[in-house]
């Protein structure tokens, strides 16, 4: 289970950022190298069944050894990185049997992981941690994942004493960017279920998350020179402010945790011509996103009712919806990772996601995937760092299921 660290360490190094702004899939055309690189470690375990689509999807199986029928089980990561930091040259650091306080992750730069900042670090005094150096993210999000996968499937080819029934792997590109199962073949896939291994920390099991959507407004103005503007001109920036001081100020991700969802604005760009406002909008409840989504409508009918005119456009885009709707049909699979934590004396967080996963859109196309954690912490940014003893005992876990997974459910 060693060699989970020595994956891991390795996968970071292969940039594999996402870029929303892209058509192609995967998004961008270095995913492919590690993808490829993937194939090439599946295959040399003895995966043979190893590859990799024109789409970037990497799929793999590990064959039954159980003389019974089994469920089929799927374990599932994704290869890309957040766009929202750079995930180029990480250079990881491995901190040893941490004592404590806070760990300066750049020197030079004085950057310095804190402990009052971040006082989940006072979990793991006397565990070894990787962090990044301060200038990139991690991207323990989701390469532990893989690495934890790959391992967990390594050491079951090498200990056929553990009975398991048929294991399929897949790992997608562009989960960052939402667009992780646009492409997914769950019929190829042929899993009964699966989990994504693309959780926080350790013990965390998620079975429900945010239904998810993105509200974009375009605003268009009339630019006329200042000097003779009376009466003439209309300021789409302005306008963009009263947009802004619609939504309560408490509803942002800044001031809700939990099952408390909220507006989001990601983005503004604008001229007094044309400006665009992005937001992304966030509920656990059905009925309450919906409400949101109407809240979004009406402020656009409302800034062009005040200005007695069409300024404003709108389009609102569901992404996904909350996979708790359908995992709650399929108890034994949420059960069963539940069991495997408890037999390793892991206790079993299962919480909300406050954002979404692969399986979150997996789930409603036919393959309930709740998610496991990785293990790592602060996700997306120069903050992030994994201690190596989680990612251990997630190896175990995907073991510990498929294990358990042979046997009655």
């Amino acid at each position: 289970m060693e060699k989970v660290v020595e994956r891991f360490l390795r996968y970071v190094r292969f940039d594999t950022r996402s870029d929303e702004k892209s058509r192609e899939c995967p998004s961008t055309a270095f995913q492919f190298d590690l993808a490829r690189e993937l194939v090439r470690e599946l295959k040399s375990i003895g995966l043979q069944d190893a590859n990799v689509d024109s789409n970037g999807y990497v799929m793999a199986t590990l064959p039954a050894n159980a003389p019974r029928s089994c469920p089929v089980i799927g374990f599932i990561a994704h290869l890309d990185t957040s766009p929202d930091f750079s995930g180029k040259d990480v250079k990881p650091q491995v901190i040893r049997n941490y004592r404590g306080g806070d760990i300066i992750l750049n020197d030079a730069q004085q950057i310095i992981l804190r402990e009052n900042e971040f006082p989940e670090l006072k979990k793991y005094v006397g565990q070894d941690l990787i962090t990044t150096d301060g200038t990139t993210l991690l991207g323990a999000d989701d390469k532990a994942g893989i690495a934890e996968i790959i391992t967990a499937v390594d050491y079951l080819r090498r200990h056929p004493e553990i009975l398991h029934g048929a294991i399929r792997i897949a790992f997608t590109p562009d989960e960052e960017i939402g667009r992780g199962a646009d492409r997914f073949d769950v019929k190829k896939f042929g899993a009964d279920f699966a989990y994504t291994v693309d959780g926080g920390e350790l013990g965390q099991l998620e079975a429900e998350n945010f239904n998810a959507a993105s509200a974009v407004f375009t605003i268009r103005g009339k630019n006329v020179h200042p000097g003779t503007a009376k009466n003439k001109m209309v300021n789409s920036v302005l306008v963009a402010q009263e947009i802004l001081g619609f939504f309560p100020s408490n509803e942002t991700p800044a001031k809700t945790e939990g099952y408390q969802g909220f507006y989001h604005v990601t983005d503004i760009t604008g001229t007094v011509e044309e400006t665009i406002i992005r937001y992304i909008i966030r509920d656990h409840d059905r009925k309450r996103f919906e409400r949101r989504k109407q809240a979004v409508r009406s402020c656009c009918e409302t800034i062009n009712k005040r200005h007695r005119a069409d300024l404003v456009s709108l389009e609102i885009k569901d992404s996904y919806f909350n996979m708790k709707e359908i995992l709650e049909k399929h108890s034994h699979v949420t059960d069963l990772a539940m069991r495997a934590m408890r037999e390793l004396q892991i206790k079993p967080l299962l919480t909300p996601i406050r954002g979404g996963t692969d399986g979150a859109r997996l789930s409603f196309m036919g393959l309930p995937t709740p998610n496991l954690f990785t293990g790592g912490h602060n996700f997306h940014g120069r903050y992030e760092f994994i201690p190596i003893p989680s990612m251990v005992k997630a190896v175990q876990t995907i073991v510990k299921i498929c294990e358990l997974g042979a046997k009655a459910i």
